[in-house]
């Protein structure tokens, strides 16, 4: 068998932490700005864990496990 190749799609949207954790960022930050207040947006930059139910298939398309 040839090795897994890593899903470049995935590897630029997620990232890996120390502990094993799947990181990725928020949705709804790309544009209509004006109506969502200056807390909604803040929190919007930071990085959220993705879902239990999600991280088998990005943890397979990211070549780990």
């Amino acid at each position: 068998m040839p090795k897994m190749k890593t899903h470049r799609g995935t590897a630029k949207r997620f990232r890996v932490t120390g502990s094993g954790k799947i990181m990725r960022a928020k949705a709804f930050k790309s544009h209509i700005m004006t109506k969502k207040s200056p807390k909604r947006e803040r929190n919007f930059r930071h990085e959220t864990e993705v879902a239990e139910a999600d991280a088998k298939v990005v943890k397979r398309n990211l070549g780990l496990r």
